[in-house]
């Protein structure tokens, strides 16, 4: 029973209401850009919602790209009792379509982008064996030709070398049901990490809905759990903050153990009224 209750955790991880508002906010951090414009590629998944959410909450415009458009809610999470709810919000751009298609992906840069998270997912017999390479390839190369340097891809925990920091349990399953889950993974950390861009490749160990709890661990032993809030606020800051300190990195992160990477997140910290 454990054992089937963790592959469902595990794989979801992988893979009429009213409208709620998203509320204004500023940074004021001499490191952070402002009023910055990112790209979500990925953006109607639970980890792609918080990403889009929280950048909407922290004052950012936001561009994102989904096969999906119409699923992207106000994330459990973040949302708390506006979960569910549509998210309309006039910094908001949604743009339907496919990341392995250049002509979608251009569609996101045609509006101007900072930094980009790439967020991407879905089930192995609906997306395909090489979604993540292939898409996050189309995504790199239109980086670069529109002179966006700044990207953050969320993997896993296993992915790449860090196989040995994945639970036992979660090794079976990589070279199990999820081997070519990995193997895309693998090959899409590969490409990105000798694009020649600032990447963080951003490895999460066992993924949650939980409410954000503002501290990320990098670390360097086995991954426990982390809130999937979490996970979207380290990419954010991957993206924005200047001095970022994992910038060519590939960390693994969770909410116990390792070196905390802490950012203030208060009203104050943003440049807002006391």
């Amino acid at each position: 029973l454990f054992m089937k209750i963790t592959l469902l955790i595990l794989i979801s991880s992988l893979a009429g209401v009213s409208s709620f508002h998203v509320p204004s906010f500023r940074r004021s951090s001499t490191t952070t850009q402002l009023n910055a414009k990112i790209a979500v590629f990925g953006a109607s998944g639970l980890t792609g919602q918080e990403v889009v959410y929280q950048a909407l909450k922290n004052g950012d415009e936001v561009v994102g790209l989904t096969r999906n458009p119409q699923n992207l809610v106000v994330p459990k999470g973040s949302g708390g009792s506006s979960e569910g709810q549509p998210i309309k919000d006039d910094k908001l751009v949604m743009i339907g379509g496919s990341v392995t298609s250049r002509a979608d992906v251009d569609k996101v840069f045609a509006e101007g982008i900072d930094g980009c998270v790439i967020a991407l997912g879905g089930k192995t017999k609906d997306v395909g064996d090489t979604m993540l390479t292939d898409g996050t390839g189309v995504i790199l190369d239109a980086m670069k030709e529109n002179g966006v340097k700044r990207v953050s891809v969320v993997t896993s925990i296993g992915a790449g070398d860090s196989k040995d920091q994945a639970p036992f349990f979660f090794k079976v399953l990589m070279a199990t049901v999820m081997k070519s889950i990995f193997n895309d993974k693998n090959n899409q950390e590969a490409l990105v990490s000798r694009s020649g861009l600032e990447y963080c490749i951003v490895r999460p160990g066992g993924l949650t809905v939980e409410p954000p709890t503002g501290v990320i661990n990098v670390i360097d032993g086995e991954a426990g759990s982390i809130p999937r809030a979490d996970v979207a606020q380290f990419c954010l800051d991957a993206v924005l903050v200047e001095d970022f300190p994992y910038i060519g990195k590939t960390p693994c992160i969770s909410s116990t153990g390792g070196t905390s990477w802490v950012k203030d997140r208060s009203g104050k910290a943003r440049g807002m009224d006391a």
